[in-house]
Order: structure tokens, then C-alpha cells, then sequence
């Protein structure tokens, strides 16, 4: 019998169709004896993750499917998919590619569980990321850290509770963990160590992510209170 809240994790999916699976599988082993779904957001996926996707829906009740038609990127899909699930009491957010460790989940949920913080991210751990990424990204997540009051190692993989939920969908921000520092509520960061990539990638080029980084902290810079 399951037991406490109602979990919803939201992933987006972009070129995962080798991951999906064993994703459903960790993430059920990790949540046993939870009551939790899984939304599956395919990001205009060129590959065969919205069939790999719909075929574990058919055959799990508790997996979701959102598909978009246009690749708007991981924090456009984390929208998406925290919006489609509004009867949930906690949200989890982790990548598809199994970098964000499903069995980390349940971390996140028993640290949010003591009431004194509205979102746990996941901290980054681990030389899972090349240099140049690693060295860029550290940058970005330590300006962001200052504008925004968040933990230097905080990334898309975190649990959060109904008002930071609301505060990121009405945000309009381009950046999901830019919206929950921006949203003002007590927050906090547990380690987690990451794994390499070991299928499937990203949706965006390093230019690309400078890009989103430049906008993000600008969108910060114009909103800080």
C-alpha cells in the first residue's frame, strides 16, 4: 500500500528512446511503497522516444505522455509537464538520460519531508560533464547563486512543493531554476553524484547553451527584488 504524498516527476525527453525504459524501471525500484506518477514530456523528439514513451504508458497506469510539437528545450518542457500535473502535493524534475539518478529521488522527497525548506535541488557531484561545460556551467550557476539567493550547485534536478510549483509556472522565466530562486522561498541542496551520459543527448550545442545561460541571467538581472 502506498503511502504519504502524491509524487509527480516530470521529465523531458529529447533523443532518450534508449533510456526511457530503464528510467521507468529505476524510478519504480526507487519509489516503491510511494504513491508517484511519471510524466514523460517528449520535446518534439526526433527518435522513437514518444513510441518508447506511449508504450510504457500503455502498460503502467501511473506514466503520462505530453507531446509537444516543437522543440522548445528542457525548461520549456519541465513547464509543460509541471502544469499537467496539478493533483500531486510534491514535484520531482530530472533529466532522461540517467544522469540525474532515479534512486536520488527519494533523497530529495524525505529532505522536503521536514517542512523547513519549499524546494531540495539535487547538487551536482561527479566529473560528468566535460571541462569546458563543467567551467562555464560553474559560472553561470555561481552568478545565479548571487542574484537569486540559490545553492552555487543547484541544476534542473530538484523536488518542490505547491507554492514554488505555482511561483515557476507564473514566472514566464526561461529558466526553471532561475524561476525557483526568483520565487523567494526557502530552499536547500542535498549531493548527488551524476553519471555520464551513457545514451541519448542533449538537445543543444555549447553555443547554445551559452545562449540560454547569457538570457537566463539577464532574466534574472531584470527581475531580482
Amino acid at each position: 500500500m502506498s503511502a504519504g504524498p502524491r509524487v509527480a516527476v516530470v521529465v523531458p525527453v529529447y533523443r532518450s528512446a534508449a533510456t526511457l525504459v530503464p528510467l521507468a524501471q529505476r524510478l519504480a525500484a526507487a519509489l516503491e511503497g510511494r504513491d508517484w506518477r511519471l510524466r514523460l514530456v517528449i520535446d518534439a523528439s526526433p527518435d522513437d522516444s514518444a513510441r518508447v514513451a506511449v508504450d510504457l504508458s500503455a502498460a503502467d497506469p501511473r506514466i503520462a505522455v505530453t507531446g509537444l510539437t516543437v522543440n522548445g528545450g528542457q525548461h520549456a518542457a519541465l513547464v509543460h509537464g509541471l502544469a499537467a500535473e496539478p493533483d500531486a502535493d510534491v514535484w520531482v524534475c530530472l533529466d532522461a538520460d540517467l544522469q540525474d539518478p532515479p534512486e536520488a529521488v527519494p533523497r530529495l522527497l524525505d529532505r522536503l519531508a521536514e517542512d523547513d525548506v519549499e524546494a531540495v535541488f539535487a547538487g551536482r557531484r561527479g566529473a560528468y560533464e566535460s571541462r569546458l561545460r563543467r567551467l562555464t556551467g560553474t559560472a553561470h550557476r555561481v552568478l545565479a547563486a548571487r542574484l537569486t539567493g540559490l545553492p552555487p550547485d543547484a541544476g534542473a534536478f530538484l523536488a518542490m512543493g505547491p507554492r514554488v510549483r505555482a511561483a515557476v509556472l507564473a514566472a514566464q522565466a526561461p529558466s526553471v531554476v532561475l524561476a525557483v530562486g526568483l520565487a523567494r522561498r526557502p530552499v536547500t541542496s542535498v549531493p548527488v553524484a551524476r553519471d555520464r551520459r551513457s545514451e541519448g543527448r542533449s538537445a543543444w550545442t555549447a553555443r547554445a547553451r551559452l545562449r540560454q545561460s547569457a538570457r537566463s541571467l539577464g532574466w534574472a538581472l531584470r527581475h531580482r527584488r
